[in-house]
């Protein structure tokens, strides 16, 4: 089942995305891709067989145009081009209620049945053998009306100079059909030849049943997709403008603009990503961060689309809408990390190419070598049709995609939202990880730790002067000040302070109260040329202790000069968790790295409350931004593959040359979606315990990829000497044929049980 629509308008310009239905191996998929990339303005082409899919990318040209050329590629080489739309209803709407591909299956079980029960009656001494005509009624329907679609695929393969699964069954079957009406014909009168219809008709069956287990287990890789696209409410209260609106109106989401004012009521949906503007209340936001407890919203708080409201009606600006949304940009990069190859499906895809003219080779070569033994005709037959019917390549196709569609469908369920395959692929060999301090291992948001007030000046007093000074800065120190001043129920009037200026880089001037006053750096005091006295001590050695260190100064009288009035010390807390989540990569065996552009104390100080060891190198600090990339191209020397962790603008180039970028996702987006963009792996809640469950996952899907692959050749490479040397007849080859398919498919949603590893206490600091 595909994941796109053909006309889906959200779609990047220049890409296109296509269902594509009766590919069945890897062969198919090869040959659809060949089709497609030789349409006009096609630079890339790109077939996913566990998704039924198509992505196309288009160089110029004409859109619609385009599309049309590819919907005809596809149907000349062999195939349907469709939407989601007609696929979903194709797979679960039918006769009686039943899904479509099932009915064939029951039909091919009616008519096979009374032919495989002589066998069962020779087990048990009894010969309830059919008489000829019977089985000939019987089989011939199974072999040219329910294997019509054997003989269209392999027909068009042929066409197309190529070899599929559809060619070897209908090739292997209709040898069995036919020899069985040869062996009659010949027969005397009164005598009973032994038949093959049952392996005709069998083997047809036992396909069919196998592509329909395959497509239900595809349909549950595809879970996280639906689940995702279900969070999308469909309608919205909008409330009145004052102007054309002059009462609440219930409007689908698509109609929503930004900057519309909605209300959202206990348990729906939010329907579109806003900022709470009135009420409060709790956000479930699990499907989307997988944080499992609710989030508390106030005024000015930000909400996420498709999230749950809690217990509050609140009411929200909108702020994206459309593909803009959060949610949207996870559903793409979901599906852009399902439609996608990971590197290692390159090597199937050589050997698809060359497996099927293979396997005629060696049915003729068993059929010739047979005969040669002096084997009659009819039985050296029966051991080439059970070659042919082994050895198709269904599960080569589906080996990877399965494993890749599972693995990122559940890490997305979990916050981890993979961007692409190859970022997948290499994420396991990781054994370097280096964070980015503020904002990734730390809060990102400095807190007023102390105030060394002088000698004779009180404190509270020093701490609300302070915030009127900055009542009305942006500044994140000035807001650490605010927020302490209100942590102590300080009263701050907006206009407390007058003539303020702020001093780039270095500070804010301003008159609270009559007096002229400075707050700003350490430096930006010795330019002035204020004396600290008896604080330069304190603030030298709360500097060594990695605080950064501000100076609230007045002017005497007159302008005649500063006095200062205290030191305020800030300072960034760690994560809850960071220390954690460095302890467990360190158990992983991992080397690991703290980038800073902190001075060398703070980014020390914070290093030792995080457990890392600055004497084996693990600090590195005084980095400009634009050093970042530098940095991790060093980390990379050696062989080491480098996974940089980072959540701001000045970590994407960072996050765009290490091997592996992962980017924390803030909650209010911002600046951490030029991250998004640049990394290959988002974590969508800003928890470094995460960076260890994406390296997990990553692990587990690279390896249920071995694992399919492993079984999908073992199937071929014992079952096809095993079916040459007739150790199996062809019905249990159909049956070891299907069991491969869905046993891939199967293995591969055992991934849906994953979970993060659970969380060990951090050891002692070293």
């Amino acid at each position: 089942m595909n994941t796109m629509t053909t006309t889906d308008t959200s779609q990047p310009p220049g890409r296109i995305d296509i269902g594509i239905g009766g590919m069945t191996c890897a062969s198919c998929v090869l040959r659809v891709e060949k089709a497609l990339k030789k349409q006009p303005g096609v630079s890339e082409a790109t077939v996913n067989l566990a998704t039924e899919s198509a992505r196309v990318l288009i160089e110029g040209g004409d859109a619609p145009a385009s599309l049309a050329r590819i919907k005809r590629a596809v149907r000349d080489a062999g195939y349907e081009p469709r939407s989601m739309d007609a696929i979903e209803e194709a797979a679960v709407v039918g006769w009686l209620g039943l899904p479509r591909d099932v009915l064939p299956v029951l039909i091919g079980i009616v008519l096979s049945a009374p032919l495989v029960l002589p066998m069962v009656g020779d087990l048990f001494g009894g010969h309830w053998m059919l008489p000829a005509w019977m089985q000939f009624v019987l089989a011939t329907p199974v072999q040219f009306v329910l294997g019509a679609r054997f003989y269209r695929a392999g027909w068009h393969a042929l066409k197309a100079r190529t070899g599929n699964m559809e060619l070897l069954v209908a090739i292997g079957t209709t040898a069995a059909w036919a020899l069985s009406v040869w062996l009659w014909w010949r027969a005397a009168a009164g005598d009973m030849p032994h038949l093959y219809f049952e392996a005709s008709a069998v083997v047809i069956t036992l396909v069919l049943l196998g592509k329909w287990l395959e497509a239900r287990a595809k349909r549950q890789t595809t879970s996280a997709i639906r689940a995702l696209q279900s969070l999308r409410p469909e309608r919205a209260h909008l409330l009145p403008d004052g102007l054309v609106r002059t009462e609440i109106t219930d409007v689908a989401v698509d109609e929503l603009l930004p900057g519309d004012v909605v209300r959202v009521l206990p348990g729906e949906r939010f329907a579109a990503d806003g900022t709470v503007v009135q009420g409060s209340t709790q956000a479930d936001e699990s499907m989307l961060t997988g944080e499992a407890m609710p989030v508390p919203k106030e005024v000015g708080d930000g909400v996420t689309g498709g999230s749950l409201n809690g217990e509050g009606a609140v009411e929200v600006k909108v702020r994206a809408i459309g593909a803009h949304s959060v949610l949207a940009q996870i559903i793409a990069l979901v599906q852009d990390a399902q439609a996608g190859k990971a590197p290692v499906q390159r090597l199937v895809d050589q050997v698809a190419a060359v497996f099927v003219p293979v396997v005629l080779v060696i049915a003729l070569l068993t059929m010739l070598g047979w005969l040669w033994t002096g084997t009659p005709m009819e039985e050296a037959l029966i051991h080439a049709v059970a070659v042919l019917v082994i050895a198709c390549p269904c599960a080569l196709g589906l080996a990877t995609p399965a494993a890749i569609m599972a693995g990122t469908g559940v890490a997305a369920k979990h916050g981890i939202l993979i961007k692409d395959a190859q970022a997948l692929e290499i994420a396991h060999k990781v054994d370097t990880v280096a964070f980015d301090k503020t904002g990734t291992l730390t809060e990102g948001h400095p807190r007023l730790l102390l105030i060394e007030a002088a000698p004779g000046v009180d404190e509270v007093s020093v701490l609300q002067t302070a915030a009127a000074l900055q009542a009305q800065s942006a500044h994140p120190l000035a807001r650490a000040v605010l927020d302490a001043a209100h942590a102590r129920s300080l009263a701050v009037a907006p206009d407390a302070a007058q003539d303020v200026q702020a001093v780039s880089g270095r500070g804010s001037q301003g008159t609270v109260q009559g007096t002229r006053l400075s707050l700003g750096s350490l430096r930006w005091m010795a330019q002035l040329g204020i004396d600290l006295g008896p604080l330069a001590a304190r603030a030298q050695a709360l500097q060594q202790q990695g605080s950064t260190v501000s100076v609230l100064a007045s002017q005497a009288a007159g302008g005649t000069g500063w006095s200062p009035l205290a030191l305020l010390a800030f300072g960034d807390e760690p994560k809850v968790g960071a220390a954690a989540a460095i302890a467990e990569l360190r158990a992983a065996g991992m080397r690991l790295f703290m980038v800073s552009g902190d001075n060398q104390g703070a980014a020390l100080a914070m290093a030792t409350r995080l457990g890392l060891r600055a004497a084996d190198g693990e600090v590195i600090a005084e980095v400009l931004p634009g050093d970042k990339a530098a940095v991790v191209s060093r980390l990379k020397q050696g062989g080491h593959v480098v996974v940089m962790v980072g959540d701001g603008v000045n970590d994407a180039p960072a996050l765009a040359v290490a091997d592996v970028g992962m980017a924390m996702s803030h909650s209010q987006g911002g600046s951490s979606d030029v991250a998004m963009h640049a990394a290959g792996i988002t974590l969508m809640r800003g928890d470094p315990l995460m960076v260890a469950a994406a390296l997990d996952i990553s692990r587990r899907t690279v390896s249920k990829i071995r694992q399919n692959l492993f079984w999908a050749f073992a199937y071929n490479v014992a079952g096809i000497p095993l079916a040459a040397l007739g150790f199996l007849s062809p019905v249990v080859a159909g049956a070891a044929m299907a069991l491969s398919s869905v046993s891939v498919v199967s293995n591969a949603l055992l991934l849906k049980r994953w979970k993060p590893p659970q969380r060990r206490a951090p050891g002692p600091m070293p």
